[in-house]
């Protein structure tokens, strides 16, 4: 166990002297947090629109008073004419736009009925059908306050309960994925170089002519990069309380431990590439594209699996990180107990075996 320690004591010493290793390790979980959790959200707000209104009346003035007041838009300078509508898309100032008929306000008084039309640019569908359900709700809002005492036979309304985000912060949706992804790229790049790095060095051969067992070798390798990913996860665990106001609903312990559990899944995954590659320029590589990738775009944060072909839907299943934004979710956000996220554990611990056993039957103590 001394040589052991004294083995880790040298890798926390490499760690250290490396300045890119450090911003890697402390920087970008940092800035990462910061940017999904403030630039990054799935709600639509200071959106531009513009207005053509050709009625010009009290009812139109209101509703276009209601619009500028909204958080979701900005208001820019109204056209007068519906070809200038257009120019005002392929400029770019704005993404949709709002027209009054001449006759609205008449319409309105004399059948209760007026028409209204939204143009919405649908380069971004999902965006496009977002504002048109936004106008339609301050359309609606005011038609409603307009006349309460009118109702529609057979009226059915809706009452909408959000659960686990009341307060509709943006920021809840990416933070586990945020999280996932900061382990991936910091434990499994990282230790990706690790034995790479001897390698290239020429140490390596030092290392396996000593009296030091190969295997713990591997071992006070992964040993400061735990350590350091902890350290990070407390870090982000701190942002998302007290900077995004994110409340941490489940066992801070469970959570801990099944952070552990996915760091030496990280690791042991950056062990297996640090064995089989050949230079750190293609570990690296290797770990970034094989890995960060997937964990974007296979693991459920960005964008839903739901919605994904069933190819990608089985890929997901190796995606480590997919199991552990599971985990994360139910436990920081739902508040739910080991009961509920058992089986993502289990996954998660027999890829760890699986992987960490490849990593040490692929690590060569013969360098011929």
């Amino acid at each position: 166990m001394k040589q052991l320690f004294v083995f880790i004591r040298k890798e926390f010493y490499h760690v250290f002297r490396d300045r890119r290793t450090l911003l890697i390790l402390f920087g970008l979980p940092v800035v990462q947090i910061v940017l999904f959790g403030f630039a990054l959200s799935s709600e639509v707000k200071n959106i531009g629109i513009t207005i053509f209104d050709q009625a010009h009346d009290l009812n139109s003035e209101q509703i276009v008073d209601r619009i500028k007041t909204s958080e979701y838009f900005i208001l820019k300078e109204s056209v007068n004419n519906y070809s200038e509508i257009e120019d005002r898309f392929q400029e770019g100032r704005v993404k949709c736009a709002l027209v009054f008929p001449p006759n609205f306000g008449a319409d309105l008084y004399r059948t209760g009925q007026a028409q209204v039309q939204i143009i919405a640019d649908a380069a971004d569908p999902n965006t496009a059908k977002i504002l048109e359900t936004y106008l339609s709700a301050i359309i609606g809002q005011y038609q409603h306050e307009l006349n309460p005492n009118v109702k529609i036979p057979y009226q059915i309304v809706p009452t909408v309960r959000q659960l686990y985000n009341e307060e509709q912060n943006g920021s809840l949706s990416f933070i586990p994925g945020v999280i996932a992804l900061i382990f991936m790229i910091v434990s499994t790049a990282l230790t990706s170089v690790a034995v790479v790095r001897e390698k290239e060095m020429g140490t390596m051969e030092i290392l396996l002519v000593s009296p030091f067992n190969p295997i713990m070798v591997l071992i006070a390798k992964a040993i400061p990069y735990l350590v350091l990913s902890l350290i990070d996860f407390i870090i982000v665990l701190l942002l998302s309380a007290y900077l995004l106001d994110v409340e941490i609903k489940g066992s801070l312990l469970l959570l801990f431990g099944e952070s552990i559990l996915f760091i030496i899944t990280c690791l042991s995954l950056g062990l297996l590439v640090s064995s089989v590659t050949e230079s750190q320029q293609a570990a690296m590589l290797f770990s970034m594209m094989a890995m960060m990738l997937p964990t974007l775009l296979l693991t459920g944060f960005i964008f839903p699996l739901e919605n994904m072909p069933k190819i990608f839907q089985v890929i997901s299943n190796i995606i480590p990180s997919k199991y552990y934004y599971i985990i994360v979710k139910a436990v920081m956000l739902k508040g739910l107990g080991f009961e509920y996220v058992w089986k993502e554990t289990l996954v998660l611990l027999g890829m760890t075996t699986f992987l960490l056993g490849l990593a040490l039957k692929k690590f060569k103590i013969r360098l011929a």
